[in-house]
């Protein structure tokens, strides 16, 4: 695919996804949305790729949707996602509930990380927030941006940002579609961390090498799994799938590598 409106670097394991409208302040579009999941789905085919950095071009990271866009919802007096019938379905198949706009982020074997760098709205919150882990630049500034347009919260944000921040945080930002500084909420659980804006990229690399480098392939595409599987099932069943994963991955040759480098203390030399 040709890429128009994002960039995509893949440096060893560690993938960077920039969205790349900085005309438009990285500004949503279909264009967008198709290459997004695109290149996220070729991510996930690609057994080099174990993380992705998705960030903004220039000084913002997405201010949501492109306002001709939503002139054009408005004129035609409903939605429309401008976006291929052959759009990629990366995630896709895993459970019925990932099955859905961004929801299919929490199916990836891949880990995502994104790193805020400036203005985030809307469905530009949203692609931060359906992301494994956060980093935002002490200056980023975010929103929900729905509701002094009129719309209801966006791609299932009333499940996510409970879950992420508590119910009386989330109800502060979803119900009043505030704009607040990425600095005024570092210790709400939004992000696992805010720093300077020079220190972004390198905070949010260093946290992907780190993983890379420590954590077996396999524990970070089970452990990633169970995350999102267990916040949909009992915790009989949580146990029950982690016992079964237990089992499996003990005959897995990255548990033995990784036992071997335990004791002889040096690196690992994963190979799943």
């Amino acid at each position: 695919m040709e890429l128009k409106t994002t960039q995509y670097d893949v440096d060893g394991a560690v993938a960077v996804l920039t969205l790349a409208r900085p005309q438009r302040r990285n500004a949503w579009t279909g264009r967008m949305h198709t290459e997004f999941r695109w290149l996220m789905e070729h991510a996930e085919a690609d057994p080099a790729v174990r993380v992705v950095i998705l960030t903004g071009e220039g000084s913002d990271f997405c201010v949501g949707a492109d306002t001709q866009a939503l002139e054009g919802h408005a004129e035609k007096g409903g939605y429309d996602p401008g976006t291929p019938a052959d759009l990629a379905m990366p995630g896709y198949g895993v459970a019925d509930q990932f099955d859905q706009n961004f929801a299919w982020m929490m199916a990836l074997e891949t880990v995502t990380i994104a790193a805020v760098n400036g203005a985030a709205a809307g469905v530009g919150l949203v692609a931060a927030c359906y992301c494994d882990l956060r980093f935002a630049a002490t200056t980023a500034k975010i929103t929900t941006a729905h509701g002094p347009i009129g719309l209801p919260a966006e791609y299932g944000l009333s499940w996510l940002l409970p879950r992420q921040i508590g119910l009386t945080r989330a109800n502060d930002l979803l119900l009043s579609s505030r704009k607040f500084l990425a600095s005024e909420v570092a210790d709400w659980g939004m992000f696992n961390a805010v720093v300077e804006p020079h220190e972004l990229m390198p905070t949010a690399r260093a946290y992907a090498d780190d993983i890379v480098a420590r954590v077996a392939p396999a524990s970070l595409r089970n452990t990633k799994r169970q995350i999102y599987m267990d916040q949909h099932r009992d915790v009989g069943t949580a146990v029950a799938e982690a016992d079964r994963l237990l089992d499996a991955s003990m005959r897995d040759p990255d548990y033995r590598e990784g036992v071997q480098a335990l004791v002889e203390r040096r690196p690992a030399n994963w190979t799943g």
